[in-house]
């Protein structure tokens, strides 16, 4: 699977009714591929997958593909209960999706042999392949991943941790399997500010949720990282990132609270978040105005 460019979270929009709205959702992901994104990633942590039902899911990924109408790949969240799951993963395939990103298991701690066989469950649950996400309760050692690594269906690795020694022998014994053709990814909260460490452990990939909010500066900050342009990438790390990181770490949630607050500002009425996430007061939002216009002024 080939991702050539940022890796776009987009939200899920709701409307007043707490609905899903798909013509909102579907201009949203069409400006997303339309501003340069690599691959679009519905219904995952950006989407809330933790707060969609399976047949919400299943419009949301529907949604996305009709979108994006294959110019880059679609990869639909799959995580939580296993039946749960195997469910949304055979309906994602059904409406024509590339490939699932596997979420953490609901709950429960396990052991890696459990781990690996919940993921390899989901796989089985449909054609796609699958990308393996790395964080809270579902944390692979780099055994764990070698042996993912021989299932063919198993075709990613996305990092959620930040524990780099960690990330780097998993990234090796996977190449050491003659997987060339895995994909890795940075998946960190606002991974902008963390992926220039990340290129150096062989993860050259990362999740961008800003994407879905302000697509030039994310765009450009993109941009700067592949020409190697530091002094530019760095003005926009100080000057956009930085700020947004620090806003962000007031509250539990904001990764993506934010991200919807600054659509909202954008003038696009994506509604607020669902439950257990809240949603930033109006401080917070005019703060988080001041942070966009900042990055704005950069370009």
């Amino acid at each position: 699977m080939d991702f050539s460019g940022i890796l776009f979270f987009p939200v899920t929009p709701f409307d007043d009714g707490d609905r899903i709205d798909p013509e909102l959702l579907a201009a949203h992901v069409a400006s997303g591929v339309e501003h340069g994104a690599g691959g679009v990633f519905p219904a995952c942590g950006t989407g809330e997958f933790h707060a969609l039902s399976t047949a919400e899911a299943g419009l949301v990924v529907r949604t996305a593909v009709d979108a994006v109408a294959g110019r880059v790949p679609v990869i639909a969240g799959a995580g939580g209960p296993l039946g749960h799951a195997a469910e949304v993963a055979r309906d994602a395939a059904d409406a024509g999706a590339d490939g699932l990103l596997v979420l953490p298991p609901y709950l429960v701690g396990a052991p890696q042999a459990g781990l690996i066989a919940y993921v390899e469950r989901i796989a089985a649950a449909s054609d796609l392949p699958v990308i393996v996400y790395h964080r809270a309760n579902a944390q692979f050692t780099a055994e764990s991943m070698r042996r993912l690594a021989r299932n063919p269906k198993v075709v990613g690795f996305k990092d959620g941790t930040g524990d780099v020694d960690a990330a780097q022998r998993i990234v090796r014994a996977v190449r050491a399997e003659g997987r060339d053709d895995f994909a890795f990814f940075n998946g960190l909260l606002t991974a902008e500010l963390t992926q220039a460490a990340y290129r150096g452990l062989g993860i050259p990939l990362y999740s961008s949720a800003a994407f879905a909010m302000i697509p030039e500066v994310a765009k450009a900050y993109y941009d700067t990282y592949i020409a190697g342009d530091e002094d530019r990438r760095l003005q926009l790390l100080d000057g956009f990132y930085s700020p947004l990181v620090a806003l962000r770490d007031e509250s539990p949630g904001f990764g993506v609270s934010l991200i919807k607050a600054g659509l909202r500002l954008g003038g696009m009425p994506v509604g607020g978040v669902r439950a257990p996430l809240v949603d930033p007061t109006p401080e917070q939002e005019a703060r988080l105005a001041d942070i966009l216009a900042a990055g704005r002024a950069l370009l």
